[in-house]
């Protein structure tokens, strides 16, 4: 009689949404931890990125529980207006006066030391305006009209606007986590390969256009070659993996980010993770996102109606491909191209827009726990195994 509840406990313990949990504050440490490191370096003054690291932990934080403790269901009656909002947001970053422009490209609304990067908060936007259109028509998915073609308005809007700004990866990002949602959902694949090859044609196109984009994209050719100028960032950036080795130099010993190498503290973070800790340490942190990853799949097992297995596993894909994408390119597997290491990276938009997405799971882990919920659920029909 005594035994049958401790079995239980273990089950509450190792459940998918504790494991997010888990990895999640232990890569945020590990981000706190390197921006103090590497914090006396930095001109604005020794604790400056630190301190507005720490704030943003705790908004994020309380983005979190707030996000773990509201009911998506009825979120799902104010979709649309959450939807028109990010769009409003992506047009106004857009307009000269209102957007902060950084290093060429609109990404920011805020006002004097306080900024939002608002296609952050667009992918997730989009992630629940496809998921609650798909789960409510999802009997007509196979249909061309409102199946594909419809949704994949949704996500051009969204993406579309992006690249305006221009921001090519994140307009990317979205669109794939957009179509891979429709996949999910039952699109058909004769609907959506043709879609796929002319975003792919569209992209080649953009970038050949964009002397920028392109530069960067003929000198990741030959890095060696372009260190002076296209590939300074990532050259300097395999330099820190090398100087690290397998031990790393110590925290606070490393040379790269001592304005070796720009935005030590943002997209190119774990390339000073890599110097200071070492091989084993960045291998950690690969195998957290692999760990994320896994619980979340398992996760998604559990759900009980198609708009929230989609809002989930869109969860899942930003954080994941996100983290794909910046470690691909700080090790020189991608070209350049600036997005931040989720949880890692500072900046308080990515911090925020983590921390909802953790929510997300939370919430999800406590209705779907619930004895009969799937039954009672305003949600739609049950997802089949």
């Amino acid at each position: 009689m005594s035994s049958s509840p401790e079995p239980a406990r273990h089950r509450i313990a190792l459940n998918p949404a504790a494991i997010i949990v888990v990895c999640a504050v232990g890569l945020t440490f590990l981000g706190i931890t390197i921006l103090f490191s590497a914090s006396a370096s930095f001109k604005q003054g020794p604790y400056y990125y630190l301190n507005k690291q720490l704030v943003g932990v705790v908004l994020a934080a309380v983005a979190c529980f707030v996000t773990s403790r509201i009911d998506l269901e009825l979120a799902r009656r104010y979709i649309w207006v959450v939807g028109g909002v990010a769009l409003l947001g992506l047009v106004l970053v857009l307009i000269p006066g209102l957007g902060i422009e950084v290093k060429g490209s609109n990404r920011w609304l805020g006002y004097g030391g306080l900024r939002l990067q608002v296609s952050e908060f667009a992918k997730l936007a989009l992630v629940f305006c496809v998921a609650h259109y798909l789960a409510t028509h999802q009997t007509r998915i196979s249909e061309f009209l409102r199946g594909f073609l419809y949704p994949l308005g949704i996500i051009l809007a969204f993406a579309g606007l992006i690249v305006l700004e221009p921001d090519f990866g994140t307009a990317a990002l979205s669109f794939t986590v957009g179509v891979v949602l429709m996949f999910l959902a039952g699109a058909r694949w004769r609907h959506i390969l043709p879609a796929i090859t002319l975003a792919v044609i569209a992209f080649a196109v953009l970038v050949m256009h964009n002397p920028n984009r392109l530069r960067r994209f003929t000198a990741f050719l030959d890095v060696e070659g372009n260190k002076q100028n296209g590939t300074y960032q990532l050259y300097q950036s395999l330099a820190a993996f090398a100087a690290g080795g397998v031990e790393g130099a110590g925290l606070g010993q490393g040379r790269q980010q001592m304005n070796f190498l720009p935005e030590a503290h943002t997209d190119f973070v774990f390339a000073v993770v890599g110097e200071e800790l070492g091989l084993w340490f960045t291998l950690g942190v690969v195998a957290v996102f692999a760990l994320i990853f896994i619980a979340g799949l398992v996760h998604l097992r559990r759900a009980p109606n198609l708009f929230q297995y989609l809002l989930v596993a869109g969860c899942l894909m930003l954080i994941s491909l996100q983290a794909i994408i910046n470690l691909g390119v700080v090790t020189g597997i991608f070209p350049t191209k600036g997005m931040s290491l989720p949880f890692i990276s500072a900046g308080l938009s990515n911090l925020l827009l983590m921390g909802i997405m953790v929510g997300i799971f939370v919430n999800t882990h406590r209705s779907w726990s619930k004895p009969g919920w799937a039954r009672s659920s305003r949600g739609l029909e049950e997802v089949s195994a």
